[in-house]
């Protein structure tokens, strides 16, 4: 996959004009923060994991990290990340663009209560200088998410 793939996919949805290229890295939630002027928990940070063999995409704030047990409850095994070598091939972007959009057939996607608390959230497009900004509806159609799930944390006062 690829950013222009990427770009094909989102306009099946209307969200190819709402692409945001930088001139800058925005491989990580800060630098994305950084380049855009949103607050980092705006990022959608799109995580890869391994469960049971299976790549599954979870996106979430990017102020959130990946809560073990409540990871395990839902998944039924322990969070394992896909390792960055492995990411274009089993998911279909690198690091640093990984996106639930235009991905491998068989990739489950999820999306973490931690992005409710925005009106729009701004997860890569298929490459570490894009972005796109969605709102909750949005990223559910175009990402043909599964539903919501909670296994993150760090995001609220606790």
């Amino acid at each position: 996959m690829s950013e222009e793939s990427t770009r094909r996919y989102l306009a099946r949805y209307g969200l190819d004009k709402k692409i945001i290229v930088y001139d800058v890295l925005t491989a990580t939630v800060q630098q994305a923060a950084d380049a855009s002027g949103l607050e980092p928990g705006q990022i959608g940070k799109t995580m890869a994991f391994d469960v049971d063999g299976e790549p599954v995409l979870v996106v979430c704030s990017g102020d959130a990290k990946v809560w073990n047990s409540a990871f395990k409850k839902q998944f039924h095994t322990k969070p394992v990340f896909i390792k960055p070598d492995d990411l274009e091939e089993k998911v279909g972007h690198p690091m640093g663009g990984v996106c639930p959009f235009d991905v491998k057939p068989g990739v489950k996607c999820y999306l973490d209560v931690s992005l409710r608390r925005y009106d729009f959230v701004r997860p890569a497009a298929g490459s570490e200088r894009t972005g796109v900004d969605t709102t909750m509806d949005e990223l559910e159609r175009a990402s043909h998410s599964l539903g919501w799930v909670d296994v993150c944390k760090g995001w609220r006062d606790e």
